[in-house]
């Protein structure tokens, strides 16, 4: 069973995954965001991804903050892309010592997502408006030069922050946050081209090749069993 709230760390979530014996596990998708997990006593990094991750391995629970875009370079001290479609130990890129006793902290606590939310909160840096801006923007389907100009960024300049930021250039992100526009609009019933009209696809059609790219399945295979059409 998966379970999410908003957590105190502006525009993160905190969630908690369960196994269950329903089959059919659906991967993660991109989403433009990077995560610090917890499981199996181990802490790790779920870095963004640009592709669909299948989870594998043997069922146990896992806890997770999902940070908001951009945010989890300047947590982790390290670049986006270089954690790009990658699970890491937090052993990379953390002392060992100190990640073992934050490791023990967060075993040893009732709750451990709320334990690694207080993680977050202790390690986090103070937002970054420009790049929150620009996720807004494209998030609401603005154009990645317009949000350019109105930022006062250059083409080069944008790309190096974005790939630091982000894992990717601002196109890949702009299209990854259309994609999940769109999935929120077929999961709460919209009819697939009025989605693809809303979302800001040319038309069903490229949406559809849009779905296929980023996660390997169609839209009906991500929605089937939660929303009628």
């Amino acid at each position: 069973m998966y379970q999410e709230r908003g957590a105190r760390l502006a525009g993160a979530v905190v969630w908690t995954h369960t196994p269950s014996a329903a089959p059919g596990t659906l991967p993660v998708l991109p989403d433009g965001c990077m995560d610090l997990l917890f499981g199996e006593g181990r802490l790790l990094v779920a870095g963004p991804d640009t592709r669909a991750h299948q989870v594998r391995g043997p069922a146990a629970p896992w806890a997770g903050v999902r940070l908001y875009p951009g945010t989890a370079p300047a947590l982790l001290g390290v670049p986006a892309h270089e954690l790009r479609d990658r699970r890491v130990e937090l052993t990379d890129l953390w002392p060992a010592a100190e990640v073992r006793r934050l490791s023990g902290r967060i075993a040893a606590a009732a709750d451990p997502g709320t334990a690694l939310e207080e993680l977050a909160l202790e390690r986090a840096a103070p937002p970054d408006r420009a790049l929150r801006r620009l996720v807004h923007a494209l998030a609401a389907g603005r154009a990645v030069a317009d949000t350019a100009d109105e930022l006062g960024l250059g083409a080069r300049r944008l790309h190096r922050l974005s790939l630091a930021s982000f894992g990717y250039g601002p196109k890949t992100l702009a299209r990854i946050l259309r994609l999940q526009r769109a999935l929120a609009l077929a999961l709460r019933g919209v009819p697939y081209a009025q989605t693809a009209q809303r979302a800001g696809y040319a038309d069903q059609a490229h949406l559809s090749r849009d779905v296929r790219e980023f996660t390997g399945l169609t839209l009906g295979a991500l929605t089937r069993g939660r929303t009628d059409h």
